[in-house]
């Protein structure tokens, strides 16, 4: 059953958008909420990283690991997310949402399969972790258990870099480890900012209290100060880690 605890009841208040980026509901913007944009593009960024880390660089390779990571990060594990749930509320069907995500999923093992002829069967390796990871973590498999910050950041952080940087360098050596160790706490503080947006911004009815400084000044306590500076955060990360991806290709590509 959908997730209506971030809905406003009828007569009442508009409800407000489920995440920073959502746009309005609508039969094609739901499927723009549903790809979450920013955070879509901060992962695949972890790719150009990790890409960018290995000793030899390969575009071809790049762009296919880009597209792959894409379908089933960017499509088929939000599309199961919003499958379990509803967390966006959006009225996209239930069958449709479970196609989307099959294929997407398909798709990029196929892709994985295809660049085994170059990489080698190591990235099969890669292909059954990453799809273990999208079905368990997303439709929270045995009991949750993989549902939680350390898998997040290990799966939607460290693996897109090592797997980028296997597919180009074939092997993994300590500059991908270090990598992926800074890809992890990065989107170990994405997950901890955005746990607490959202639960600010969709589960919080009111808020009371104040703050009273040194000097005797008081302020308010409100929703929005409070879910203010966690969103800029995750704004002001999103784009820079976007940045620093795109930086280290064009330095690799001689740009």
């Amino acid at each position: 059953m959908p997730d209506t605890s971030d809905r406003a009841p009828k007569g009442g208040p508009a409800p407000r958008r489920p995440a920073w980026y959502a746009v309005p509901p609508g039969r094609w913007r739901d499927w723009l909420t549903l790809l979450h944009p920013p955070y879509t593009a901060w992962h695949l960024s972890y790719v150009l990283i990790g890409a960018s880390l290995a000793p030899s660089f390969h575009l071809e390779r790049l762009v296919a690991t880009l597209i792959a990571f894409g379908l089933a990060v960017g499509v088929g594990a939000h599309a199961l997310d919003e499958l379990r749930g509803r967390p966006l509320g959006t009225e996209i069907p239930s069958p449709v949402l479970a196609t989307v995500a099959a294929a997407a999923i398909a798709g990029a093992v196929v892709l994985g399969a295809l660049g085994t002829e170059q990489v080698g069967w190591g990235l099969a390796v890669f292909i059954v972790v990453g799809v273990a990871l999208v079905v368990a973590y997303n439709l929270e498999l045995l009991d949750a258990r993989l549902h939680n910050g350390t898998i997040f950041a290990l799966g939607w952080g460290s693996f897109p870099l090592l797997t980028a940087y296997y597919a180009q360098a074939t092997t993994i050596r300590p500059a991908a480890v270090v990598g992926a160790a800074f890809a992890f706490g990065l989107s170990k503080a994405q997950r901890e900012l955005s746990m607490e947006a959202r639960e600010v911004r969709r589960r919080v009815v009111t808020v009371e209290g104040e703050r009273t400084y040194a000097d005797g000044t008081r302020r308010t306590i409100t929703h929005a100060s409070i879910l203010a500076p966690l969103e800029r955060g995750l704004v002001a990360l999103s784009w820079s880690t976007c940045l620093l991806g795109v930086s280290l290709v064009l330095a690799r590509t001689g740009h």
